[in-house]
């Protein structure tokens, strides 16, 4: 019995990323990805924080001397950063699996207002907690 390759072996591979031209598309799904791995790995920081401050005055008090660190406030702002670019979008998705937005050019519109809209919510973000 003989086997058919179905792949023409002289196709050319390129594996370098850097020359790879990706759509605006890909490049939101890619941070969608990334914004909830870090919510998945630092939520818990953030309800820790949310916990404490609730219990009590002093365990308020403590987790407001910890984000008086710029370094805390920073670690703070990049998950909160996560945070909303990740619920910004999850709202796009939602909106194509209404069936609006799935065609090509209204999808890289979808991604680029996704860009828009976070760079805007990030910013005054900063803003709001520094």
């Amino acid at each position: 019995m003989s086997v058919n390759i179905a792949v023409n072996s002289k196709r050319p591979v390129n594996l370098d990323l850097r020359t790879i031209k990706l759509p605006v598309t890909a490049y939101t799904s890619i941070a969608h990805r990334i914004s909830g791995v870090i919510l998945f790995l630092f939520i818990a920081g953030l309800l820790w924080m949310l916990d404490t401050s609730l219990s009590s005055e002093a365990g308020f008090e403590q987790v407001q001397d910890f984000l008086q660190n710029p370094l805390a406030k920073l670690v703070v702002w990049g998950v909160l950063s996560a945070l909303l670019y990740h619920l910004i979008a999850g709202i796009r998705h939602l909106v194509m699996d209404a069936g609006i937005g799935e065609e090509l050019e209204s999808g890289k519109l979808g991604a680029k207002i996704v860009i828009v809209l976070s760079a805007i919510c990030i910013v005054l973000l900063g803003v709001w907690v520094w």
